[in-house]
């Protein structure tokens, strides 16, 4: 069952994926469309594709769907 979390992640999914493109310019839509509805997964690959620390990227991907 999804969260109201994941439920919002995949309806605003094309408009993240922008959005994604804008912090972390090193993932292309191939690779973002991989991951649509994953959120775990997700924050893995940004994880691992860019280094940055996992806490850090899920704070900037809060912050975007708090906005």
């Amino acid at each position: 069952m999804d969260t109201p979390e994941m439920q919002q992640f995949k309806g605003s999914w094309k408009q993240l994926k922008g959005r994604l493109k804008e912090i972390w310019g090193v993932l292309s839509d191939d690779e973002l469309d991989r991951f649509e509805g994953k959120w775990d997964q997700l924050v893995g690959y940004i994880q691992e594709k860019t280094g940055e620390a996992r806490e850090s990227i899920q704070q900037k991907l809060a912050a975007f769907r708090n906005s």
